[in-house]
């Protein structure tokens, strides 16, 4: 079985984060989106995957290689971004009619993954929304099988989202429904979605069963991520020596990177700060903070701050991209 995780898209809602940082790189609980979802499909036993790459995709590149020197990685620009069913169309000659685990590049769950990829049959993964019109939607039967997929409906007939993950045995008739959904121009919501394509293999007859996910992580803009932050640190977070840094109080949970200078500061809760950041005469909570950045007298909540920022001055919720300089004083 082969991965296939598509992060071509440019996180226009993580901006102005996103403009310089892949959104499957935003640090996470001490570790980025994109190391998460591969960590787990590892443990599943996959070791082969491909990873659809547009925008900065040279980042996710030099990412894959310098912390998996061993997985098996393959490459896939997608220059003209026209939908994920585009995007997986690109991996055909290297499925080679495998099966795939295909995971959303920005789709965190807990589930049992060596479950669903021992299952005998195709698996789509599923949550129950409150409100089901902006995700694409499953129609499922008494024993857990789809009748019929449809992407971001106006008038849902179910409450169950898809929630990014699919396993998928039949990979030659996924592309073929892909090549017939393309060439006929069958789009929904101006792109060629992946959901269309896996309609056309239920409606054809091919069997695909419904697994639920325990938690479903949403890292797809601001409040949400800082709110999976949140919940990740409890279940990731090591345990940190108070000691180590100087007049300092840490209140769990948080996660502090490698080489970090702290000093006369409040830390946490719900804190993720990147390796080699100075922080001195501040207090941050419900925050992440990316790496290489110093801080000065400062107090932050509900922010998201990039890598190499310098940043003084005083209290403020903030969004700030990477390669900058403010002074709030």
């Amino acid at each position: 079985m082969k991965a296939i995780i598509p992060v071509a898209g440019a996180g226009t809602k993580l901006r102005p984060n996103s403009y310089t940082q892949p959104k499957a790189l935003i640090p996470l609980a001490g570790k980025t989106v994109i190391s998460i979802i591969i960590d787990q499909l590892q443990e599943a036993g996959i070791n082969e995957i491909i990873f659809i790459i547009g925008y900065l995709g040279e980042k996710i590149q030099d990412h894959v290689k310098t912390k998996y020197p061993g997985l098996k990685a393959h490459y896939v620009r997608q220059v003209d971004r026209q939908g994920v069913g585009h995007a997986i169309r690109l991996t055909r000659n290297i499925v080679n009619n495998d099966e795939v685990f295909v995971v959303l590049g920005d789709t965190i769950c807990e589930y049992n993954i060596k479950e669903v990829v021992n299952s005998k049959y195709s698996m789509i993964g599923v949550r129950k929304v409150d409100d089901p019109r902006d995700f694409g939607v499953a129609e499922i039967d008494d024993d857990c099988f789809i009748n019929h997929v449809v992407e971001k409906p106006q008038i849902p007939k179910s409450n169950m989202a898809l929630v990014g993950l699919y396993k998928i045995r039949e990979s030659e008739q996924m592309f073929q429904c892909i090549e017939n959904n393309i060439r006929q121009g069958l789009r929904s919501h101006g792109e060629y979605s992946l959901t269309d394509a896996l309609d056309c293999m239920i409606q054809a007859g091919i069997k695909f069963k419904s697994f639920k996910v325990e938690n479903w992580f949403d890292c797809g803009k601001k409040e949400t991520l800082l709110e999976s932050n949140a919940t990740l640190l409890k279940k990731f977070a090591p345990e940190i020596k108070y000691h180590q840094f100087e007049n300092t109080v840490i209140l769990p949970p948080v996660s502090i990177g490698t080489g970090c200078y702290i000093k006369n500061s409040i830390i946490g809760p719900n804190v993720a700060i990147g390796e080699s950041t100075i922080i001195e005469y501040s207090i941050v909570k419900n925050s992440i903070i990316g790496s290489f950045s110093n801080m000065f007298d400062i107090v932050l909540e509900d922010s998201i701050i990039g890598s190499d920022t310098n940043l003084r001055g005083e209290t403020r919720s903030l969004n700030i991209g990477d390669n900058t300089s403010i002074d709030l004083g």
